[in-house]
C-alpha cells in the first residue's frame, strides 16, 4: 500500500472517530418536538433501536408498506427527555424509531428482519463510531406474538451466521415512546452532506438495501 493510501485510510478512520451522531447540527430547541401521530384505521406500529436514528429512520422508511417513521426515544425512565438529556446518557432511554406500516403489505416479521440488518445488533451498548447505553440495539414488543416474532428472528440470523458475533439485543415490553425533536426527523435526507451522514449512516443504509432489496419500496430497489 502506498503512502498516500495510507494517509487517506488515516485521516478518514480519524475523521469517523471524532465524529458521532450526538455532533449533528440543527436547531437545539429543547422543547420543539415532532408530533406523535396516531395510528391511521388499519394501520399497526412497531418499535425498535438500533443506535443513531438518522439512518435507522432512513432504513426502515424504505420498505414497502411503510407509511412513517418517527424517530424519538423509548426505554428509560426520564419523561419526556431532549436529546442532549438523552446523549447524557442518564436517561436509560435509547435512539429510537417508532414505525408506521400497513399489515396487509409488509408483516411485523419482515420488519424485525429488517431492524436486524439495519444496524449491527451484536455490538454491546455501541453503534460505530456511538457509545453508550443511548446508542443500545433494542426490540420492542406489544404482545407474545411479536416478542416471539423477535426471538425467532433472532434465532434465525445467529444460525445464519451473517454476523460473526451473536446478537446482544434487548427485547423488552413496549412501554412509551417520545418523539425526538422536529431537527431529527428525516435528519439523513435533509442532511446528505453532514460529515456524520456521510461517513457512516449512507454506508449503513446502502448495507441495508442490498439486504432487504427485495422489500424495498421500488425508487430503492434500483
Amino acid at each position: 500500500m502506498s503512502v498516500m493510501k495510507k494517509l487517506i485510510l488515516y485521516t478518514v478512520g480519524i475523521f469517523l472517530f471524532l465524529s458521532s451522531c450526538a455532533d449533528g447540527q440543527g436547531s437545539k430547541n429543547g422543547d420543539d418536538f415532532a408530533a406523535l401521530p396516531a395510528p391511521k384505521t388499519g394501520e399497526a406500529v412497531a418499535t425498535f433501536g438500533g443506535g443513531c436514528f438518522w439512518s435507522m429512520s432512513e432504513a426502515m422508511s424504505e420498505l414497502k408498506g411503510v407509511n412513517k417513521v418517527i424517530s424519538g426515544y423509548a426505554g428509560g425512565t426520564t419523561k419526556n427527555p431532549t436529546y442532549r438529556e438523552v446523549c447524557s446518557d442518564n436517561t436509560n432511554h435509547a435512539e429510537t424509531v417508532q414505525i408506521y406500516y400497513d399489515p396487509k403489505v409488509i408483516s411485523f416479521d419482515k420488519i424485525a428482519e429488517a431492524f436486524f440488518f439495519a444496524h449491527d445488533p451484536t455490538t454491546l451498548n455501541r453503534q460505530g463510531p456511538d457509545e453508550g447505553t443511548d446508542y443500545r440495539s433494542i426490540a420492542f414488543y406489544r404482545n407474545e406474538a411479536e416478542k416471539n416474532a423477535i426471538e425467532a428472528t433472532i434465532k434465525k440470523v445467529n444460525e445464519s451466521k451473517h454476523y460473526a458475533n451473536p446478537i446482544v439485543t434487548q427485547v423488552v415490553p413496549f412501554k412509551v415512546f417520545y418523539p425526538a425533536e422536529n431537527y431529527h426527523q428525516g435528519y439523513y435526507r435533509s442532511h446528505p452532506d453532514q460529515p456524520y451522514i456521510v461517513g457512516v449512516s449512507v454506508p449503513k443504509v446502502m448495507k441495508f438495501r442490498k439486504a432487504m432489496k427485495a422489500d424495498l419500496k421500488l425508487e430503492f430497489a434500483r
